[in-house]
């Protein structure tokens, strides 16, 4: 006589009915049996499964708020660098990789000419001209080194924001009787001015002659840097200009209408104003690149660690689920329950453990996120600087997406590895297990 064998026990929660399969095409009713199975199994011993999704989740948690912590940094620095210099810079080659003897003396002619052409161009927001330039500057008593920017005031801040502090007086206005300065604050102590003080410039002009002007303090502001702070002057161009006796302009600043456009607009700017050289803010941001290729290591390095203790304790958990289930694998063998069945089923456990986790690790750093933005925290001055920043973590779907994604697959790949050896275990061996 005939007997068709039994099928698998239902009732434990193992697997699903004998001849099932779990594959990408096979009817959703089948495949919502392989998981209602694989999450009962997940049941069978709570405590070590809520470990392990604890594990995973604080994993996630902590992989988002590390990763949406870098993102904002980047994100602050870029705004940072991308305001003081402009998207673009337009100049001279010479000016980026070359000292200068004299004052301008990689200097841009026809700067006016250049810059109504630039501001033509559609994607184009604004284009500021800047006088960079060197000297010193004395209240008659006291004499110190000056790094010295000539700006358009009014377009320079209106465009750029807050991008310096004004602790005293006023900005640089673009129609003031007199020759007006802006100082850092650090300099204006060392020369005890103050908004409304007289002071005197000296530079070398662009023919190599000293030349002297008496300009008056608007105000005083601070960069937070405390070595820019100590040297940073801020005049117009015209004031640049006269003292360094020339119509000369360092480089124009443009600034485009989104940063999604720079690449773009740097290659259709090169192509046209060759044999000028355009670069990007970027390129000139030593500072954001340092910071970023930093973070990137360290965040690297801790992402790496997290993955790895993630793995671990899912691979543990599931080779104590699989030891302690040997003999009733074996029974299924018996019954006639193919390999890869049991593989798909335990392998769907550990990818439930993993996927439970990494979905609460996201609810736990978004929550995080939110936090931070209703209650500010500040953050310690970075090296170099003498004044903090917020902590804020960034909420970027796709390093979401990417981190559960991984987090689910690393465990199905685990719980994998683990029950590969035991399935395919000889069933007289695998009875005969205690």
């Amino acid at each position: 006589m005939n007997h068709t064998p039994p099928r698998s026990p239902s009732a434990s929660g193992s697997l699903p009915p004998k001849g099932a399969r779990f594959a990408l095409g096979r009817p959703v009713g089948e495949t919502a049996k392989w998981l209602k199975f694989a999450w009962q199994n997940t049941l069978r011993n709570r405590r070590r499964s809520l470990v392990t999704v604890s594990i995973a989740a604080l994993g996630t948690a902590a992989i988002l708020v590390a990763g949406g912590f870098a993102l904002s940094t980047y994100k602050g620095l870029s705004e940072m660098a991308s305001r003081s210099t402009g998207h673009l810079i337009v100049a001279r080659p010479a000016q980026f990789d070359k000292d200068e003897d004299t004052p301008l003396q990689h200097g841009l002619d026809e700067a006016q000419a250049l810059r109504q052409v630039l501001l033509e161009l559609p994607q184009v927001r604004a284009v500021l001209p800047k006088v960079e330039f060197s000297g010193l500057i004395s209240n008659g008593d006291k004499t110190a080194v000056m790094m010295a920017q000539g700006v358009e005031p009014d377009a320079e801040f209106a465009v750029k924001g807050p991008f310096l502090t004004v602790q005293s007086g006023t900005l640089l206005a673009g129609d003031a009787a007199q020759p007006q300065v802006l100082l850092g604050a650090d300099l204006a102590r060392s020369l005890k001015a103050t908004p409304g003080s007289s002071l005197t410039l000296l530079a070398s002009t662009t023919e190599g002659a000293m030349n002297a002007m008496d300009v008056v303090v608007a105000g005083t502001f601070s960069t937070g840097v405390p070595d820019v702070d100590k040297r940073a002057v801020y005049t117009s161009v015209p004031v640049a200009q006269q003292l360094l006796a020339t119509q000369r302009v360092s480089s124009l600043g443009v600034f485009l209408d989104r940063m999604e456009s720079i690449a773009a607009a740097r290659e259709r700017l090169a192509q046209q104003f060759a044999p000028l050289q355009v670069q990007s803010w970027e390129q000139q941001a030593f500072f954001y690149r340092s910071v970023r290729d930093l973070y990137n290591r360290i965040f690297g390095a801790l992402g790496v660690v997290i993955v790895v203790i993630v793995v671990f304790v899912v691979t543990n958990a599931m080779a104590m689920a699989v030891i302690e289930r040997t003999r009733e694998i074996g029974t299924l063998r018996a019954l006639g329950t193919l390999p890869a069945q049991l593989l798909r089923s335990l392998g769907l456990e550990g990818m439930l453990l993993g996927g439970a986790g990494a979905l609460a690790g996201a609810l736990l750093a978004l929550a995080v996120s939110v936090l931070l933005y209703v209650f500010p925290v500040d953050m310690p001055p970075p090296p170099g600087r003498s004044v903090g920043y917020p902590l804020n973590i960034s909420i970027h779907p796709t390093l979401y997406l990417l981190t559960m994604g991984a987090m689910v697959v690393l465990t199905l790949l685990a719980s994998l590895w683990v029950a590969r050896k035991t399935v395919h275990m000889p069933v007289v061996d695998a009875l005969a297990h205690t």
